[in-house]
C-alpha cells in the first residue's frame, strides 16, 4: 500500500486489526523513511496527546500506559538483551520497536510473543510505502 503520511491512520488501523490485544511491531525502514512518524501516528491514533521522539538514546519511551516504543539502532539488539529488555516485550500493550530485524523476531517466536513487522519504504519524495504483514 502506497500512502501519504496524512494517510497513516490506514496502517494504524491494521496494526490494531492485526494486534487486536496488543503485541510487538517491528519496524523496518531506512533512516528517515518515517518510523518515528509512524509512531506518532499510532499514538495520536490512541487519542493521546503525548509527545513523541525518537528514543534513539534512551532505548524506551512510554505513552499513556500501553505504548512502549524503543529504537535499538545505536546499541544493537545484543544491548538491549544485556539491559533485560526482551522482558518489557511481554508487557500488556503495544511495543513499536524501530530496527528490530531477524534475529528479534526469531527471539519472539520461540517466546511465543505476537508480533508483526512493517517494513517502511520511500516510493516518491512525499510518499511512502507501508508494508504489514504478519511474521
Amino acid at each position: 500500500m502506497i500512502l501519504k503520511e496524512s494517510e497513516l491512520s490506514k496502517v494504524c488501523d491494521k496494526i490494531r486489526l492485526k494486534l487486536p490485544d496488543g503485541g510487538v511491531v517491528i519496524l523496518r525502514g531506512d533512516l528517515a523513511s518515517g518510523k518515528t512518524t509512524l509512531v506518532k501516528s499510532f499514538v495520536k491514533s490512541f487519542n493521546l496527546e503525548d509527545s513523541v521522539t525518537s528514543p534513539t538514546f534512551s532505548l524506551q519511551q512510554c505513552y499513556g500506559d500501553s505504548i512502549y516504543h524503543y529504537d535499538i539502532y545505536n546499541h544493537g539488539l545484543e544491548h538491549f538483551i544485556s539491559l533485560g529488555m526482551l522482558e518489557e516485550l511481554d508487557k500488556d500493550g503495544y511495543h513499536l520497536v524501530e530496527w528490530g530485524d531477524d534475529t528479534l523476531e526469531n527471539i519472539l517466536k520461540t517466546a511465543q510473543i505476537n508480533f508483526i513487522r512493517v517494513e517502511i519504504d520511500k516510493c516518491e519524495s512525499d510518499r511512502r510505502c507501508y508494508e504489514v504483514s504478519d511474521a
